[in-house]
């Protein structure tokens, strides 16, 4: 069973970088084995993004809208997940609170990078809570949340989606596949999903999301040049 396993996990492998198993010597060969390899990744990835944005461009949009109101009435930005997806998470609460250069800061939060949290949640009640909990003590009606996942199945964002639903918060998911559990809930206000079985493409693709979403989201809570004397 245990060489299957491993002959399986080769054989994986091999599939996505075949030119490193390739018993070739020649330099060029390799080399463009791996010019094919990453053009063809290139390929997906930009395949991906379009469908996204032709499915869900003006729902972006208007999702940024709102969040724009939200951080205009004082709220803030929760998001979370689990894996990679708690690294995007981090990421995404940076973007917002740390732009760099002239870009408006605006107040957002990990709720995966207090280690003394997380884990004591996790010991103490279960993985499940562990970011409804954060939710139930610090959100509120004027917040957001954005929870991210691959799969959409997992539990504990389902559970703090919910949570932050009573709360009368924002809620946005980004998923992959077919949205998984996320697709199912009504306590997700707006749900992007990038419809990818490949967990690399769809993580790009979250990250792209949320990058355009922060954007939108600046250029929401700029006041309309038009709205001065000069527009009239």
């Amino acid at each position: 069973m245990k060489r299957q396993e491993n002959q399986a996990g080769a054989e994986a492998m091999e599939s996505l970088y075949p030119f490193l198993y390739s018993d070739t010597s020649d330099l060029q060969a390799v080399l463009g084995q791996v010019r094919a390899s990453s053009v063809a990744k290139v390929a997906e990835i930009l395949a991906l993004r379009r469908a996204v944005a032709a499915r869900d461009g003006a729902r972006i949009a208007d999702c940024a809208r709102q969040a724009a109101a939200r951080f205009a009435a004082g709220g803030r930005l929760f998001a979370f997940g689990n894996g990679g997806s708690a690294t995007d998470a981090a990421q995404l609460a940076t973007l917002f609170l740390h732009p760099g250069g002239d870009a408006r800061p605006l107040p957002a939060f990990g709720l995966g990078s207090d280690t003394a949290v997380v884990t004591a949640l996790c010991n103490d009640i279960g993985v499940e809570v562990v970011f409804a909990r954060q939710l139930a003590a610090f959100g509120g009606r004027n917040d957001i949340a954005v929870g991210l996942s691959t799969s959409g199945n997992s539990a504990n964002l389902v559970r703090a989606f919910d949570e932050a639903s009573r709360r009368g918060m924002l809620t946005i998911g980004l998923a992959g596949y077919g949205g998984g559990k996320m697709a199912e809930l009504d306590s997700i206000d707006y749900l992007f999903i990038a419809p990818s079985e490949s967990v690399h493409r769809i993580q790009e693709a979250q990250t792209t999301v949320y990058q355009v979403l922060w954007e939108l989201t600046l250029d929401a809570l700029v006041p309309s040049r038009a709205s001065g004397p000069s527009g009239r």
